[in-house]
């Protein structure tokens, strides 16, 4: 198969070809004879290159500078390869931190709302307040008088007019909810802590048996039914559910925190 190099401005010759190019032109001078006059005796009398030879160096060198020039190029795309293959896998690792990092952000997030509303529910479960907004207490606990059965008061009477809210004063169950007698209509709370609390001569009730209140809600408005001389609220704290087992209820308020 033959050989010929390419020509054209496109490609210069490399050095090596451009070397070789000139000792084979040298040595074709000299075969013509053009240069003997002008070459030393020692040049001219040298052996001469025979140009078939020549030619036959001038293709090999050729060749073998087009697979060089080959090979350099595979190596720098290789490495240009290996440049942008590494550059991907830090993106990506890059991107894989940033999410992991996101996600325990947003699971640190989610764990501290959850503390968050753990916390205000045992704070709600916890927090007493008074059964009505800026009232005082009108009749003590354990006054005497003929206007009580057992011949005392068996919890205190905060002022109020009648249709004032009452709130459950804790949270807890409702045990009783409707008319008691002498309380008129009146509601009774199984608190969370095992005592109880009732309120009495209401003049409507807004729960019902097995209900779960918390505190501050409202439950009733206030009134005069039942064994009252006018509207106020009547509120007992008892050891039990039923009648005669009453405790000190402006001692069980202050106990939860409660300014009576």
């Amino acid at each position: 198969m033959a050989f010929s190099r390419p020509t054209g401005k496109h490609r210069a010759p490399n050095r090596l070809t451009r070397r070789t190019a000139s000792v084979a032109g040298v040595a074709t001078l000299a075969t013509a004879g053009v240069i003997g006059t002008l070459a030393s005796p020692a040049m001219a009398e040298g052996p001469e290159v025979p140009a078939a030879q020549q030619t036959r160096l001038d293709r090999t060198i050729f060749v073998e500078d087009t697979v060089a020039d080959r090979i350099s190029a595979q190596a720098t795309a290789q490495q240009h390869e290996a440049a942008r293959a590494e550059a991907r896998a830090k993106a990506v690792a890059k991107a894989k931190a940033a999410a992991k990092a996101k996600a325990e952000r947003e699971r640190e997030a989610k764990a501290a709302e959850q503390r968050a509303a753990r916390a205000a529910a045992r704070k709600r479960l916890n927090a007493f307040v008074p059964p009505v907004a800026n009232s005082y207490v009108s009749t003590g606990y354990k006054t005497g008088g003929s206007l009580w059965s057992s011949g005392s008061h068996t919890g205190i009477d905060f002022h109020a007019a009648s249709g004032t809210p009452v709130h459950a004063v804790g949270a807890g169950t409702v045990v009783e909810a409707g008319w008691g007698g002498a309380y008129g209509n009146n509601i009774v709370i199984k608190m969370h802590d095992g005592t109880y609390t009732q309120y009495g001569h209401l003049s409507s009730i807004g729960v019902s048996v097995g209900q779960s209140v918390t505190s501050d809600q409202q439950i009733a408005l206030s009134g005069a039914t039942g064994n009252a001389t006018g509207p106020h609220l009547h509120f007992e704290a008892r050891s039990g559910p039923d009648y005669g087992s009453d405790i000190d209820p402006v001692a069980y308020l202050r106990s939860h925190g409660v300014h009576v």
